[in-house]
Order: C-alpha cells, then sequence, then structure tokens
C-alpha cells in the first residue's frame, strides 16, 4: 500500500505529549477520491492537524484514540471541498451569515462572489472570514457590476481598474457591452495591475474579444453571441469549441439557473418548486414573492411571445441547446466550473448540487463534474499548492459523503460531514448549522413586523 507521509508527523512516533495535539484529527476507514486520478484510494486512514493534511495511509484497526480525535469513516468517500464559483449574496436581511452557513453545509469550502452591491462589503467579509472573526469558506470576490454607463472613456475605465485594485477586489467583473476601444483599454490597465477580468460576453464583438477575458459567466452568453443558424451548424460550433479551448478561457455555465427560469413559466413545474425542501431555507419575503405570479418571470414572460415563438418553447429549446454545447465544452477539454449564480429560487448551497446534478443528467462524467467543482476552480484561483485535491500538506478542506459520486454525482447530497480548515463539522454540526438559518429566517421576520 502507498504510504504518504511529511515529517511533521515524526514526533507523533515519538512520544509527543497529546495536549500538543488537541486539534489532530484522524479519518479512519475512508475511500478516498483524490481527485489526483480515477483512482479510489480504498480503506484510508487521513491524519489532520493545524488545518493540514498529514498522511494518507492504510487504514489502522488500532488507531491511538489519545492522540487525536478519531472519525470512523467505514464505507464513507473523501472527497476534496467543493468551490461555488459564481455566488451572489442576494438580500441584507439576516446578513451574509445565512448564505455562509448554507454553503458550508453543503460542502462548499471556496466560494467566489460575483457582485457587490451598494449595501456590501464585500471586501470585509472576505477579511472577517480569514481572520476567523465569523465562520465560512474560503473567500473570493468582485468589485460593483461594471456596465457601459460606468464607463465612459478610456480614462474612466483606467480609473476604474485602480479604484478596484487599491479596494482589493480579486477580480474585475464585466456585466454589459463596451465600445472596442473602452473594452481594450479596461483589459490592459488591468493587465498591468495584475486584476483578472471576468463576466459576460462582449455581444457586440467577435468571439475572440470575449476570449480575452479569464472566464465567461453564463454560457447562455454563447446564446446571444451566435445566431440561430450559427448555433445550428455543425461545422461552424466544432470551430468555435476548438476556439474557446486553444484560448485557455474557463467556462463557467451556470444552467440551473437558466432552467429555473423555464420553470417559472410551467404551472406543474412551478407548483413543484414550492414544495422543494430546501424554499424553507429561504427569507420567508423572498420565498412568498419568487413562488407567486409576481415573480417577475412569471409576470413578464409567461404567455408572451420572444421573437416569434412561446417564451417558455423558446427559452426551452435555448436550454437544450446550451446543454449540448456544455458537453462539447466538457469533450473537448474546456476547463468548465461549477457555478450556480444564485439568484431567485436557486438557494445558495443547493443550487451546487442542483448544478452538478443537471450536468450529469446532459451527458457529463461524474469525474469531470467533480474537476469542475475542485481541480478546475483550485488551479482557476491560484490555489492548486493547497485546494483542489486530497494530498499531504494540503488545506484540510474536505467532504465526508455516504455514497460514490463517481458511480451518480447525487451521491454529493449525501453528506456526511465537512472538514473547514482541520475544524470537523459532523453531521449533527451541519445540521445545526441549517437550523440557525432557520432562527435567522424567523428572527427576520419578526424583526420586519
Amino acid at each position: 500500500m502507498k504510504l504518504f507521509m511529511l515529517g511533521i508527523l515524526w514526533p507523533f512516533l515519538n512520544g509527543v505529549p497529546v495536549n500538543q495535539y488537541a486539534d489532530t484529527l484522524l479519518v479512519n476507514h475512508v475511500n478516498v477520491i483524490s481527485m489526483t486520478s480515477k483512482e479510489i484510494l480504498k480503506d484510508q486512514q487521513v491524519l489532520i492537524a493545524n488545518g493540514k493534511i498529514l498522511s494518507i495511509q492504510a487504514a489502522s484497526n488500532n488507531p491511538k484514540s489519545d492522540l487525536y480525535q478519531v472519525v470512523d469513516a467505514q464505507g464513507k468517500f473523501m472527497i476534496p471541498g467543493f468551490h461555488e464559483m459564481h455566488f451572489h449574496w442576494r438580500n441584507p436581511q439576516g446578513g451574509i451569515e445565512r448564505d455562509l452557513n448554507l454553503l458550508l453545509a453543503n460542502g462548499v469550502t471556496t466560494v467566489r462572489n460575483m457582485a457587490e452591491y451598494d449595501w456590501q462589503d464585500q471586501v470585509g467579509i472576505r477579511e472577517k472570514i480569514n481572520s476567523g472573526e465569523i465562520l465560512g469558506p474560503r473567500y473570493f470576490t468582485t468589485g460593483p457590476y461594471l456596465n457601459s454607463s460606468m464607463l465612459q472613456s478610456e480614462e474612466e475605465a483606467r480609473e476604474m481598474v485602480q479604484s478596484n485594485v487599491e479596494k482589493g477586489y480579486d477580480f474585475l467583473k464585466i456585466a454589459d457591452n463596451l465600445p472596442e476601444n473602452i473594452y481594450q483599454g479596461l483589459l490592459e490597465e488591468a493587465e498591468k495591475e495584475g486584476l483578472s477580468v471576468i463576466g459576460h460576453a462582449q455581444r457586440a464583438m467577435g468571439l475572440d474579444y470575449s476570449l480575452r477575458m479569464k472566464s465567461i459567466e453564463h454560457v447562455e452568453e454563447f446564446v446571444y453571441l451566435f445566431g440561430e443558424t450559427q448555433r445550428n451548424d455543425e461545422n461552424f460550433m466544432t470551430s468555435v469549441v476548438e476556439e474557446i479551448k486553444t484560448s485557455g478561457i474557463t467556462i463557467v455555465p451556470t444552467l440551473k439557473v437558466f432552467e429555473r427560469i423555464i420553470h417559472y413559466l410551467n404551472d406543474s413545474e412551478f407548483k413543484k418548486l414550492g414544495e422543494a425542501d430546501y424554499a424553507k431555507y429561504m427569507l420567508s419575503g423572498d420565498r412568498n414573492y419568487w413562488l407567486s405570479d409576481e415573480n417577475p418571470y412569471r409576470k413578464d414572460l409567461k404567455g408572451k411571445v420572444l421573437y416569434g415563438k412561446d417564451a417558455e418553447l423558446l427559452l426551452s429549446e435555448w436550454l437544450e441547446w446550451m446543454k449540448g454545447f456544455t458537453l462539447q465544452l466538457s469533450d473537448a477539454g474546456v476547463p468548465l466550473m461549477i457555478g450556480s449564480d444564485t439568484f431567485g429560487l436557486v438557494v445558495p448551497g443547493f443550487s451546487v448540487h442542483e448544478e452538478m446534478e443537471l450536468l450529469q443528467d446532459l451527458g457529463m462524467e461524474p469525474i469531470e463534474i467533480l474537476k469542475a467543482a475542485t481541480v478546475s476552480p483550485a488551479r482557476y484561483l491560484g490555489t492548486q499548492a493547497l485546494e483542489g485535491t486530497i494530498s499531504p500538506g494540503k488545506n484540510a478542506n474536505l467532504v465526508l459523503l455516504n455514497s460514490n459520486p463517481l458511480e451518480d454525482i447525487r451521491a454529493t447530497q449525501e453528506i456526511s460531514a465537512v472538514i473547514l480548515n482541520g475544524r470537523l463539522f459532523d453531521r449533527a454540526a451541519l445540521d445545526s448549522l441549517l437550523g440557525d438559518v432557520l432562527e435567522i429566517n424567523a428572527l427576520s421576520d419578526l424583526n420586519k413586523n
């Protein structure tokens, strides 16, 4: 059996006092999906201390429980913590802690926030998590949405980049079409400052311009980049996929949020949304609004005609195309990342698993979906030295599952425990986090009244 070990482990073998290792955790008899290969390391013990993975080796039948906390993980599967790469905090009621609890309870150990609204301090949230003031996944953030009204000249574009750098944002996000000179000036200034530009496609320009960003958010953007004739031209789309692959850009599909719009328009599917278990974790005002006929998509699109077709039919056709295109991208080896957009009835944390299940339904293999939730985002964020795989020396940000996700990605929904920075959250602790969300929701309702 292959043995991984760091030098730091040796004191355990030499009688070091017990209390020196009070934060040490041994996960025993676990099946490890390291994400360094497709191989499952069966019946292993994973030793964790000071927030790091110390060793991975064959399980012991007699672990020294006086030296560390032992978790019996017989029959469980350990995977790296999930990345939610397109998150939005949408409502100030109850504070950011609500959403962070939902993310952590669903195995998300790294999150990328995709906008700062005027009532938010996203850098402050990141720093509070880093300092331990609040509990949450490792946090990355963009600044405010940037649109054309905010960038009227190349000088304003340069100033906007400088402002984002000074405020400490991790990314600069574009959410609108920009004139070519302003867009190029923004990219040049951002490159000088080492600030990655991400966002929506530049729909008024050729594909090459959008591929100059670090990532494109929403595969829906490709519906608007190409006309229907182009989208249905197999040879044309094959060349598009090759161009995307060659560019090295990363794509975040966010398919579930688009599918949910279609469900808002369909009466039977709309009814099911209110019956979903995760809906109870929404703030009551949000839940009641999105489950009513005041839902903006239902109000503005249901029964309406778009481009000569019923809106529900047209959007359904677009979604089917988007699914096929996403599979093409995956099969071609284009880096994809899991992101759910957390908008409307797309509930933080739970939506990560919904997105992964949808990707499996469209034909992606579970190993490729797990890569999009672990390895690929770690590489994208530049954290691959510490995140994304289960290896000695890496951060102990891990998830224990009750069944094998390589056989069925829905296994990610059966979480036994989460380990964040070496701290164990067993099922009871995760349920407590969810219970706290319900209490916050109830208190918010009282304060409103």
